[in-house]
């Protein structure tokens, strides 16, 4: 689509957006308090900003701090409707692989998806009477629950405040609502960064006193497999993956898919074709979900060759500390006793 008629379009896009808050702000549409504490983690645009091992942290500092975390996510792209719990049988096709990503993470945690965030949080509490705090994986604009605390997540060069909402940019929500959460995190920032880009940035975002900001990036887990490898995902962006990779891996090349894909038989036949050329295949642990539904494992296998898949954490370039005690403070504070 042309770039200049995209311009109107968004401005149209953006009306209707303002028009529903509107709504809910003067109460014509219901938002709905849960009894638990709820954390949201979300973002103002669309594509990856790092919200799913986000949650994994969170969801692992709760843990640690001895507290009884679920997460409830939508599933998106899931073949299934209405309420649904991760188990032992679940596929990306019933939960989505975000939802299946977090169920392999934490077996033991309660994971959920429902497209009713209220509805879902009450069905969570109604089957898991332990639970003393609910993640809330990508829900900011679900303004139909009342959550919390919000963690506001935005990308190092992509700033909300430098986007353009959809279809122009990337943004699906305004950026004034950034002005709602409790915390803003920088995210993917690059691997030392210095303490003048934060304060540059602090700046360009000027947030009020009431909201912390914290800089963080993505960790990979360090590679032992020799060789040189095909990497395959399906990411909203995968230059940060191939960014890590190739500096261990100067000659390993990218093959791309659209953000959430769901592989076919076509595809699984064009990725084993570009795999002779290379010793291994390297994935993201999110696409390993999808890719568990295929027969690409076994099929790779013939050839005699490994899908991998290398995991990812948060990695915070300010004191973890500031964040992991406001975070702790507010389920401390809200926890029903």
């Amino acid at each position: 689509m042309n770039k200049l008629f995209t311009i109107p379009l968004s401005g149209l896009y953006k009306t209707g957006v303002y028009l529903r808050h509107v709504l809910y702000d003067q109460h014509l549409l219901l938002s709905h308090a849960v009894e638990v504490p709820t954390i949201c983690v979300g973002n103002l645009a669309v594509g990856g900003t790092g919200k799913t091992p986000m949650t994994a942290y969170i969801v692992q500092l709760l843990l640690d701090n001895g507290y009884h975390p679920a997460v409830l996510s939508r599933g998106y792209k899931r073949k299934t409707r209405g309420f649904v719990m991760a188990d032992s049988y679940s596929t990306v096709n019933t939960i989505g692989d975000e939802a299946m990503q977090m169920h392999r993470a934490f077996p033991d945690v309660p994971v959920a998806v429902c497209e009713n965030r209220v509805r879902g949080v009450k069905q969570l509490k109604r089957q898991f009477d332990n639970i003393d705090v609910i993640v809330l994986d990508d829900a900011l604009q679900h303004r139909a629950i009342r959550c919390g605390f919000h963690v506001l997540l935005t990308p190092y060069d992509r700033l909300y405040i430098d986007d353009h909402m959809l279809p122009w940019g990337r943004l699906r929500d305004l950026p004034s609502r950034a002005l709602k959460v409790e915390t803003v995190v920088v995210t993917k920032c690059p691997e030392g960064i210095q303490p003048i880009d934060m304060r540059v940035v602090d700046n360009r975002l000027h947030l009020p006193s009431y909201q912390q900001l914290h800089f963080a990036g993505i960790a990979y887990a360090p590679m032992e497999q020799e060789g040189v490898p095909l990497v395959l995902c399906g990411i909203a962006h995968p230059e940060y993956m191939m960014d890590h990779v190739r500096q261990q891996y100067p000659n390993a090349e990218l093959m791309a898919y659209p953000d959430h894909h769901r592989y076919n038989a076509k595809d699984i036949d064009r990725i084993l074709e570009a795999a002779k050329n290379f010793d291994f295949v390297l994935t993201t642990e999110k696409d390993l979900q999808r890719l568990r539904t295929t027969a690409l494992v076994e099929r790779l296998q013939a050839q005699g060759k490994r899908l991998i898949a290398l995991p990812i954490r948060t990695r915070f370039y300010t004191p973890h500390e500031n964040f992991d005690r406001q975070i702790l403070t507010y389920v401390r504070e809200n926890k029903k006793r």
